[in-house]
């Protein structure tokens, strides 16, 4: 039981010791007094009434470089379209696209994107969720490190705002996994596209870059742009970038934990949920963050005392790290000692997805429906 508390234990520091030294390395980026270029804050829209006006406003009181700002309405069948019409009366920074009909073998939210490429006028493209709420400094923050880095592609997660014990046990592994298991610093070194990390609802890209390499169209079929684009970009020789995101911008993502589990399911067959990758993932996140605690009862049980300290020890730095991540990233305290049900609610979506991909539930962009399909299997088609 010692050796296994011992394995618990080294799983444990891992995340921990890339966290102190990502921690260190995440910067929010600090704009210039005045930002040179444009920026076109680009937001694929599909039935968004409930919360599109707080979006478009926030970005339209962006500070410190010129801005303006696209919606793509995507065939919506409520108020979207009306409001920002509403709003682009009083601001002519303000345009709305509307989207052609899906064509076969694209997903909705790529061809939205890809259309508001298109007629955007800035030399740099922010791709903004329609959920997601920008900071006055956010576009000039990250065009100004965009600029200094030369990185062609930089991305940061929003502050996420969560209101629901579903959201809570869910959310929180989008920083947890990028500041917990990526180790950026290898990241800037290297070119390596595994290595390309992204947030799909906050992407800042140089507009020539996205037109090289094809940009949402070279990704049509794929259900997550935070790891598609950004590997598309170093495949072509282009430079990414992370940054913190979340003094630039908050997300609520969604609103209960049915949502979540649709949610993350759609983009778990282009993340961690394959044959090859997820049995390591369970290794990795079951050893060190929930089995500590299993271990830990069970040498007390026995009164097998040194592999209770490692356990106890294992299972603290497990806690320690995502006490800390959560701290700097601004989420709510209270999802800290959820830490292990957290773990093991993501290993539970992603087994899901991997063994029951007809039974797993469909991925959803807002009301267009794409089946988990397992790999291999023709392009998604929207409904």
């Amino acid at each position: 039981m010692l050796a296994l508390a011992l394995l618990c234990l080294a799983l444990a520091l891992l995340p921990a010791c890339l966290a102190a030294v990502n921690l260190g390395i995440l910067r929010t980026p600090e704009p210039e007094a005045e930002e040179p270029g444009l920026v076109s804050i680009l937001i694929p829209a599909r039935n968004e009434a409930a919360v599109i006006e707080g979006t478009v406003r926030a970005a339209l009181a962006s500070a410190g470089i010129a801005i303006e700002v696209l919606v793509g309405d995507d065939h919506s069948t409520d108020d979207t379209a009306a409001i920002v019409r509403g709003i682009a009366a009083a601001d002519p920074r303000l345009r709305l696209v509307t989207v052609p009909d899906l064509p076969e073998g694209w997903t909705g939210k790529n061809h939205t994107c890809s259309v508001l490429a298109r007629e955007a006028r800035g030399d740099r493209l922010l791709f903004l969720d329609a959920d997601v709420t920008l900071a006055p400094n956010g576009a000039a923050g990250l065009a100004a490190h965009a600029r200094r880095s030369g990185a062609d592609l930089v991305s940061g997660v929003p502050r996420q705002t969560m209101g629901t014990l579903g959201e809570r046990l869910t959310v929180p592994m989008i920083d947890f996994l990028l500041i917990g298991y990526l180790p950026m610093a290898l990241m800037r070194l290297l070119p390596d596209p595994s290595l390309g990390a992204a947030c799909g609802q906050m992407i800042l890209m140089r507009a020539e870059s996205y037109a090289a390499s094809g940009g949402h169209g070279a990704i049509r079929t794929s259900l997550h742009d935070g790891v598609r684009l950004p590997r598309l970009f170093r495949e072509q020789g282009l430079r990414t970038d992370l940054v913190a995101g979340h003094a630039l911008a908050t997300c609520r993502m969604y609103r209960d934990f049915r949502q979540s589990w649709a949610g993350f399911s759609k983009n778990a067959r282009e993340g961690m949920a394959t044959s090859r990758a997820l049995p390591v993932w369970t290794l990795l996140l079951f050893g060190g963050h929930v089995l500590p605690w299993l271990l830990l009862v069970l040498a007390l049980l026995v009164g097998d005392r040194p592999a209770a300290w490692v356990a106890a020890g294992a299972a603290l730095v497990s806690l320690a790290t995502r006490a800390a991540i959560t701290l700097v990233v601004r989420e709510p305290a209270a999802t800290v000692p959820l830490h292990p049900a957290t773990i093991c609610t993501a290993l539970a979506i992603q087994w899901n997805a991997l063994l029951r991909p007809d039974r797993a539930g469909a991925s959803v962009w807002k009301g267009r429906r794409y089946p988990l399909a397992p790999p291999g299997s023709p392009p998604h088609q929207g409904s």
